[in-house]
Parts: C-alpha cells; sequence; structure tokens
C-alpha cells in the first residue's frame, strides 16, 4: 500500500484512532484508579521527509494534470486552426469558381454582340482576337511591374497567333479527355 494512501487515510480517520486510543488509555490507565473521558487527537504531524515527498507527489500529480489541460488546449487549438484553414480554402475555391463563371458568361455575350453587330465574323475569330487582347494586357503588366525579376514571352506577330493556337489546342485537348 503506497504510503500518500496510508497517510490520507490517517488524516480521514483521525476520530476512529481518537476511539481507538481511548480504550487502550483506559484499559492501561483504569488499573491505576484513572478514567479517561475523551481523547482528542487534534493534528497528525508526519516526519518533514514524509511531508516534503508528499508534496512533491502533489506537485507531480498537478504538474501532470496541467501538461495534460495545455496539451489538449492545443489539440482544441490545432483542430480549429485546420478547420478554419479548410473553410477558407473552399470558400476561395467557391469564389474562384464563380469568378470563371462569370468570365464565361462576358466572353459569350461578347461573342455573342460582336457576331450580331459584325456579320461575317466567327466565334474563332472573336476569341483569337479576346487571346491577343489578354496577350497585350499580359505584356503591359508584366512591364509595368516594379519588381526586377525577367519574363521570356514570344513577342513577335507570330508569336500571339501561336499563343492563341496553344490555348485552344490545350483546351480541345481538355475537352476530348
Amino acid at each position: 500500500m503506497c504510503l500518500v494512501s496510508v497517510l490520507d487515510d490517517a488524516f480521514v480517520q483521525k476520530d476512529d484512532i481518537a476511539k481507538a486510543v481511548e480504550e487502550e488509555l483506559e484499559k492501561a490507565m483504569s488499573m491505576y484508579g484513572y478514567e479517561i473521558v475523551q481523547t482528542l487527537i487534534v493534528d497528525i504531524e508526519p516526519d518533514v521527509h514524509v511531508k516534503r515527498a508528499m508534496n512533491e507527489i502533489n506537485a507531480a500529480s498537478r504538474m501532470r494534470s496541467a501538461a495534460n489541460d495545455k496539451a489538449e488546449a492545443e489539440k482544441i487549438l490545432q483542430i480549429k486552426r485546420a478547420e478554419g484553414e479548410a473553410e477558407s480554402k473552399y470558400l476561395a475555391g467557391v469564389g474562384i469558381a464563380r469568378q470563371r463563371q462569370a468570365i464565361v458568361d462576358g466572353l459569350r455575350d461578347s461573342v455573342l454582340a460582336f457576331s450580331e453587330n459584325v456579320p461575317g465574323t466567327t466565334a474563332k475569330d472573336i476569341m483569337d482576337m479576346v487571346l491577343v487582347t489578354q496577350y497585350f494586357d499580359t505584356m503591359k503588366e508584366i512591364g509595368a511591374s516594379s519588381k526586377s525579376s525577367s519574363v521570356f514571352i514570344p513577342h513577335g506577330p507570330g508569336a500571339v497567333k501561336d499563343v492563341a493556337s496553344q490555348i485552344r489546342d490545350g483546351l480541345l485537348q481538355a475537352n476530348t479527355l
């Protein structure tokens, strides 16, 4: 049995100990004419080393409990952080999907309006024009950037046609998969 458990039991059972001491004293002292009326145990004082050991055990127990609480709190924080990040990524994906849908809708409306206003043009002609416009916008943005990085982009008249055909071929290949 553990020392702490024995001492804890002694503190809890002070009244029982007092009763047992009273009975033993009564037996021993009655032959000398003394009557023991009551015994009172005020405090149980263990040895200094025992007290120190009990204090260390209590401190270790509290530190274990605090470490467990801290670990549980950190776990909750990590879970909440991960849930927030997942929600943020989901919402970002929804936003990107809506943005792309708006771009597709705008392009479709532009192609239809241009086709109605300029007879004889095909959707391919209009998309080539949109791609060329996007290409020049990208070139302008790269040139206006204050960052000192280099980007090599083909820039001749044939390069624009190549970019348009590469994008179109990529879209066609994606549709056949």
